[in-house]
């Protein structure tokens, strides 16, 4: 389809090197784009598809996210961008973001990051009309028990997302984002891992079955095309239907 043809287009995936943010980046590459990904280890060798990355074709860039200094200084290798997906993301188990500097942490990455690359940005988006898409998760519509830091950091995002949709639409810049449900990455693996979780989970999925970073990609494709060229501030929940239950 030729609305879903991105060649001629440079994409930017920051958190594309592992997990959701790679499997969006892939499908960006695998539609003609040239796909640019952040991630935070030294070397893309220094990942492995054993953990969720195929860097094959992307080009790679260490760079922390939440590090604000690094993020405006940094110095992209293109000219023009497209797209900005911002998949960036950390979770703290075992009650540690009831602790003020595990919320912080989670906080920088979650949230104080996302508008950092946000503003960095935003001239090479206006410039080219691009779309920014943001990936928060369904955590951010509800309470999370456990994790604190992270429902209310992605619910941020969601707030976000609608905010700078408003305030840069005059400038061409389309901002939606997505909402994944229980997606099957290294992240999750302390419900994936365990069978009588994983199977608890399953349970309250309508789809029964865990999302995947390729479910994530599809959603994505379809609001950086113009087939969304009138959909603004929208968080679409890629959840296999969990929402339906709340």
């Amino acid at each position: 389809m030729a609305d879903l043809d991105f060649r001629g287009k440079t994409v930017l995936v920051v958190g594309g090197s592992s997990g959701i943010g790679n499997g969006i980046a892939q499908a960006f590459r695998a539609r003609g784009a040239d796909v640019h990904v952040w991630g935070t280890r030294p070397h893309a060798a220094d990942y492995s598809v054993a953990e969720g990355s195929d860097l094959a074709g992307l080009h790679y860039t260490a760079l922390d996210a939440s590090d604000a200094a690094a993020v405006d200084g940094y110095e992209p290798p293109f000219a023009a961008l497209d797209v900005l997906v911002l998949c960036q993301g950390t979770v703290r188990y075992r009650r540690e973001e009831f602790t003020r500097a595990g919320f912080e942490r989670v906080v920088e990455v979650n949230l104080h990051s996302v508008m950092a690359c946000a503003l960095r940005f935003r001239g090479l988006l206006a410039a080219s009309r691009g779309a920014l898409i943001t990936v928060s998760s369904v955590a951010g519509y509800g309470a999370n028990i456990g994790n604190p830091a992270y429902a209310a950091s992605k619910a941020g995002v969601i707030s976000l997302t609608r905010t700078l949709a408003a305030a840069w639409a005059a400038d061409g810049i389309r901002v939606n984002g997505i909402a994944p449900g229980l997606v099957d990455t290294k992240l999750t693996q302390v419900t994936t891992a365990h069978p009588e979780r994983l199977q608890r989970a399953l349970a309250g999925i309508p789809a029964r079955r865990l999302g995947t970073p390729a479910d994530m990609a599809g959603a994505v494709l379809f609001l950086a095309s113009p087939l969304a060229a009138y959909v603004c501030g929208q968080t679409l929940r890629v959840d296999g239907g969990l929402g339906l239950q709340a």
